[in-house]
């Protein structure tokens, strides 16, 4: 059976005055359905363009991308960007909560694009706020809820349309140790109750440890994938 994700020669140049800067290097990447897999790796060594191409939010200069076997990168634009909303959920190392909605209306955002009339959106929203204890904090705006809570409102909202793919960037990278911890737990409980598939770009080990698999990069290369 084909992986989840395969990413084969993944390359990405940005032209930078009269000179390319290569910030990925021919990567090869698989991922199982239900898997939770850590990329690792210090600031500046690719993990972040290689999510965001992972997402479909960049195009590679070369190589290719299936997700459940869809060709992502033979989609034309608007057709990538359908795929996105109904195949993949992004989690940020900052929330990127819209600070006009409140926490539902963020939530049920993802659902109405997808078409969800306002009264499904908002049931689901609301149901997905209160399994992770914020039922309470649904009408509250961004700026009236912690670092802790808004994050956590920024993992549901990813998650809401069962996605087939979650991918969060550094998303305790904003949180203090304890808060951090609490976001951990919840990632891989929700990973867990919904056989979630999640690939994590951070540099904390404390979360990678808990991964399934832990992806090491350094310098736009794949140089350890330990399983």
């Amino acid at each position: 059976m084909p992986s989840l994700l395969e990413a084969e020669g993944i390359s990405r140049k940005y032209r930078v005055g009269d000179n390319d800067l290569e910030v990925l290097r021919d990567v090869d990447l698989t991922v199982e359905a239900g898997e939770v897999v850590a990329v690792v790796g210090p600031s500046g060594v690719g993990k972040s363009t290689l999510l965001h191409i992972l997402g479909g939010l960049d195009r590679p200069s070369s190589g290719t991308l299936r997700i459940s076997q869809t060709d992502v990168f033979s989609l034309s634009d608007s057709d990538l960007a359908q795929f996105r909303n109904e195949s993949i959920g992004f989690v940020f190392q900052f929330h990127h909560l819209l600070s006009d909605f409140t926490a539902v209306e963020n939530v049920m955002l993802p659902l109405m694009i997808q078409g969800r009339s306002r009264t499904d959106a908002n049931r689901a929203a609301s149901e997905m706020l209160e399994r992770v204890g914020l039922g309470e904090r649904r009408d509250h705006l961004p700026s009236e809820l912690s670092g802790g809570e808004s994050q956590r409102v920024a993992v549901i909202r990813a998650l809401v349309t069962h996605p087939q793919l979650v991918l969060a960037d550094e998303p305790s990278g904003n949180l203090d140790a304890g808060r951090s911890a609490e976001l951990h737990d919840l990632i891989w409980h929700l990973a867990e109750e919904f056989h979630q598939t999640f690939v994590i770009a951070t540099h904390d080990m404390a979360l990678a440890e808990r991964a399934d698999r832990v992806v090491q990069m350094s310098k736009g290369w794949i140089v350890e994938d330990l399983n």
